[in-house]
């Protein structure tokens, strides 16, 4: 009985590609648009965007030509062509502004960049980009229903751009170059200011100003200890019961220790 239901189904599969090569040989673009629209709603996006690709520029200017332009860039989106999906969204929106897909088309292509965005520790131009194409869609649209997705996609897009400052700043401390990771933590702070990530900063620039002040010659130290001590507070201040605060207070220690030494010397 096996065998009979997977012989009938092999069958039915090579009938399937069959009428599909004979629609994709065919010249007859009606029957490639009909095919293309079925296999579309079933979900078959890889053929039909084949099919789609044929037939895009002959149906240009025609009243098929809104449809079938939606469903070619959705066919990108749904098989993660996100590049090509975004272009081909932008393009429709462009060529049919006032089309009731156009919102939708609007969001896709702003949604179709962000998911071009690669995570944090890569290179941040797409993820700028991206932040720049969503809220654009957001400016153009502020009553979308897409509207609270797209304020999550830039609150997403945001953090993978403070993230990766974080990990340049804290990768400085980690390589003992903490005149830079310094530099870097407080752009960071500045550029951040409302950051998750600002209770960790705080401590790793007073990691990176310890380090910096216990490293330095004599008539640079006190001075360097000041400032650091100063990042402590601005620490403890900020986040009383901070997870560091066990580690930070050995460092501040140190640091008095040595501030009393030098005053004996």
């Amino acid at each position: 009985m096996k065998k009979i239901v997977y012989i009938l189904l092999s069958v039915l599969l090579l009938s399937s590609c069959s009428d599909f090569q004979k629609v994709m040989k065919s010249e007859d673009i009606a029957l490639k648009y009909k095919t293309g629209e079925e296999l579309f709603e079933a979900g078959k996006y890889k053929k039909a965007n084949r099919l789609f690709e044929q037939i895009v520029p002959k149906y240009r200017g025609k009243p098929q030509a809104e449809k079938l332009m939606f469903m070619h860039s959705m066919c990108f989106y749904k098989l993660e062509q996100y590049y090509l999906s975004g272009y081909r969204f932008e393009q429709f929106v462009s060529s049919y502004p006032k089309s009731e897909k156009a919102e939708e088309a609007a969001f896709l292509a702003a949604k179709s960049y962000y998911e071009e965005s690669p995570i944090y520790s890569k290179d941040k131009e797409e993820t700028v980009k991206a932040i720049e194409k969503v809220q654009l869609f957001v400016n153009s649209y502020p009553n979308s229903k897409y509207l609270a997705e797209a304020n999550e996609l830039v609150k997403e897009l945001d953090f993978k751009l403070e993230k990766k400052a974080f990990e340049i700043a804290k990768q400085y401390n980690h390589i003992y170059d903490y005149k830079a990771s310094i530099k870097s933590f407080n752009n960071f702070l500045l550029d951040f200011p409302g950051t998750s990530l600002r209770e960790d900063a705080l401590y790793y620039k007073f990691n990176s100003e310890y380090n910096l002040a216990i490293l330095s010659i004599e008539a640079l130290k006190q001075e360097r200890i000041k400032l650091a001590l100063a990042d402590y507070n601005a620490l403890v201040k900020a986040f009383p019961e901070t997870k560091y605060l066990e580690e930070a207070k050995k460092l501040k220690e140190e640091l008095e220790k040595e501030k009393i030494n030098e005053s004996k010397s």
